[in-house]
């Protein structure tokens, strides 16, 4: 309803300004149409700007400032710049004066929003370089690995709900997908597409923001990919999103927050106490004398004492201890009882 009221007023200054602009001094001649073609060429502008609004869905809040804070910068420095050159500004010539300011200001103005615009990355625009907001530790951005884009559990984790982080997908970690999805490998060339439609997923999902992150850094140069995420995360002041084991450490030294999937996925699984029992099914041998080896429904491998002779077979075990490694849980258990 505001946005109404403001296009139909903004459209009624629009046919005042016509009006008054087709009565005035300016448009007196001997041609009776002259008036009115100024009156509805005003308004067919007034309406056309009206109409481009309306279609312009998706207004880019951090451009628009970059331009009015740009010309503000641009014509203070303009004024500035006239100052400094009073003593040699040919005033006599006013008209020569008039263009050389003129020429001046747009050169300004343009190097002014050039920068700004190159720069928005950088700078959150809602106030021209301030931002209201509350210091919240969740507000930072994730940056996205390849290994975790192709793994594709961050798509399922985003449609839990349980991240609301702006995601961050580097351009040279879209061209290393691309380069995956594009080998003469099978395996590579499948995990490579599968890569590249995780990405059009989480492109359509609006429960998080993901954008296309395409500046190159001065840092950037001559370095890996797994340095590269590393300085962007960094520059950004965000995390890394990963599942790769030595980009989890290179992370860590440069002080670098990071979140590993699989220390997610681990920290999920059940939690068993020494004494409590549960059932596995019996698919191999263990590697010790009498063990039976069967995995829960989370992968989580159970160690199963007593249980070599049941391979195949559903068993009651109960639990005598839980190891944790950086490959995962283990549970081992002690072979109580066959179940039906």
């Amino acid at each position: 309803m505001p946005l109404i009221i403001l296009r139909a007023v903004f459209l009624m200054v629009a046919v005042a300004m016509a009006f008054r602009l087709s009565k005035s001094d300016l448009l007196a001649s001997e041609s009776v149409l002259l008036p009115w073609i100024a009156f509805f060429c005003v308004l067919l502008v007034a309406i056309g700007v009206v109409i481009a609004d309306i279609f312009m869905k998706r207004k880019a809040l951090d451009t628009i400032s970059s331009v009015y804070f740009g010309l503000i910068i641009g014509l203070f420095l303009t004024y500035v710049l006239k100052l400094a050159l009073t003593p040699v500004w040919p005033e006599a010539n006013s008209y020569i004066a008039d263009w050389i300011q003129l020429a001046l200001g747009c050169v300004v103005c343009y190097i002014c929003i050039s920068i700004l615009i190159q720069t928005k990355s950088d700078f959150r625009f809602i106030i021209p370089y301030v931002e209201f907001a509350k210091e919240i530790k969740g507000l930072k951005p994730f940056v996205l690995d390849t290994s975790v884009v192709i793994d594709g559990r961050i798509a399922d984790l985003v449609e839990t709900q349980v991240i609301d982080n702006q995601l961050v997908m580097p351009q040279f970690v879209i061209t290393e997908l691309q380069a995956i999805a594009d080998s003469g490998d099978k395996l590579r060339r499948n995990r490579g597409r599968r890569g590249l439609d995780i990405l059009n997923r989480l492109r359509k999902e609006e429960i998080v923001e993901l954008i296309i992150y395409d500046r190159e850094l001065p840092e950037f140069a001559g370095q890996s990919v797994d340095q590269k995420l590393v300085l962007l995360a960094k520059h950004l002041e965000g995390k890394v999103v990963t599942n790769d084991y030595n980009l989890n450490k290179v992370a860590k030294l440069h002080d670098v927050g990071v979140i590993n999937l699989n220390d997610i996925a681990n920290s999920l699984k059940p939690i068993f106490l020494p004494g409590e029992q549960l059932e596995v099914r019996i698919l191999k041998l263990g590697e010790e004398f009498g063990q039976g080896v069967g995995y829960l429904d989370d992968g989580t491998m159970v160690v199963i004492e007593g249980g070599r002779d049941h391979v195949g077979e559903q068993v009651l075990a109960t639990v005598t201890s839980v190891l944790q490694t950086s490959a995962g849980r283990m549970v081992f258990g002690r072979f109580e009882t066959l179940r039906s």
